[in-house]
């Protein structure tokens, strides 16, 4: 009675182990590009432990995640080519190549436009996309080295900053021209837009603030400055559709701003220059590219502190997830 007791207890054991470990399995992972390494690290977000690295182009500098979330977008900058990865497995799906100088990339809401910004080739590219398939048909010159990207949400016009111009330029995707150009703060750097299209808050690399526009009018206009920290650099939405997290890569923080009274709520100090980030699904923790530390940090905003990190490779600078707050 007692040995089938216990073989009853132990086939129970490992039903439930392997109940749990399938559910653990379930887990999407998160990604971190290596951009001086050429690959992405895979982690595991359970054990908090790298578990592979997928081999993409040279000089990988941004992660997208497509809309309708079924594929993450690799930008592989000097290879020009985009490598598409499977979300929940992190197996590749397949390469695109003839895609030049792609730095920063964006899909429009409604998926029919893909745009890229060649950071060294000073053109932002405008390609139709009909589900599977890319097809250019504007490359319309900028100014120096646009940086990075914002699509409204009517999906009729495009965002980019001009990081050596201190410039933010929008380009109209009906004509695919440019409708207006304004000079910037220093190093502009990464875009968000407000819900209701009228704001932009532009990341000023150069200096220690955000700057906003409002581009509801014929013209943009520079309608105020949150002081973050120095180095200003990228943003990640809070989920709540009110606050935006921007990281100070200079000053080595994280700020927290209330996009309606343009206001900083709180800071959050993070080692090793951080970069892109990206917020776990309860809108808890921040995951955020340590660019100089080969690390990616995890920031609890309730403690309001850095409370693990993980070793991944050169240069970590896009983080990306499946599992997360709405964006």
């Amino acid at each position: 009675m007692k040995m089938f007791s216990i073989a009853r207890a132990c086939a129970a054991f490992g039903g439930f182990w392997i109940f749990m470990h399938g559910a653990l399995a379930e887990v999407p992972p998160l990604f971190v590009l290596n951009s001086l390494d050429a690959d992405v690290s895979v982690v595991d977000p359970v054990t908090w432990t790298e578990t592979a690295r997928i081999a993409v182009g040279k000089e990988p500098h941004h992660l997208y995640l497509t809309p309708d979330e079924k594929s993450l977008i690799v930008a592989n900058a000097l290879d020009d080519s985009l490598t598409f990865v499977d979300p929940r497995t992190a197996q590749v799906q397949r390469t695109v190549r003839g895609i030049v100088d792609p730095y920063h990339l964006r899909f429009s809401p409604d998926m029919k436009w893909f745009v890229t910004a060649a950071n060294r080739l000073n053109h932002v590219d405008l390609y139709h996309w009909n589900g599977k398939d890319l097809a250019l048909v504007q490359r319309v010159a900028t100014a120096r080295t646009p940086s990075h990207l914002w699509i409204d949400s009517r999906s009729t016009t495009v965002y980019a900053t001009m990081q050596d111009s201190d410039e933010l330029v929008a380009i109209d995707l009906a004509t695919q021209r440019i409708r207006w150009r304004v000079q910037t703060g220093a190093m502009p750097a990464d875009i968000y837009g407000s819900a209701d299209d009228k704001r932009l808050f532009v990341g000023l690399t150069g200096d220690d603030a955000v700057e906003v526009f409002d581009v509801s009018g014929p013209e943009p206009v520079s309608v105020h400055r949150i002081r973050t920290g120095s180095g200003a650099h990228a943003f990640r939405a809070a989920g709540d559709g009110r606050h935006l997290y921007v990281s100070n890569r200079v000053a080595n923080s994280i700020s927290k701003i209330d996009m309606h009274t343009q206001q900083l709520v709180e800071s959050y100090p993070v080692p090793g220059g951080p970069d892109c980030m990206d917020l776990s699904a309860d809108g808890r923790f921040i995951y955020v590219s340590a660019r100089w530390a080969r690390r990616l940090s995890i920031v609890d905003t309730h403690a309001k502190q850095v409370v693990r990190q993980v070793p991944v490779g050169k240069s970590p600078h896009g983080v990306w997830t499946l599992q997360h707050a709405p964006r």
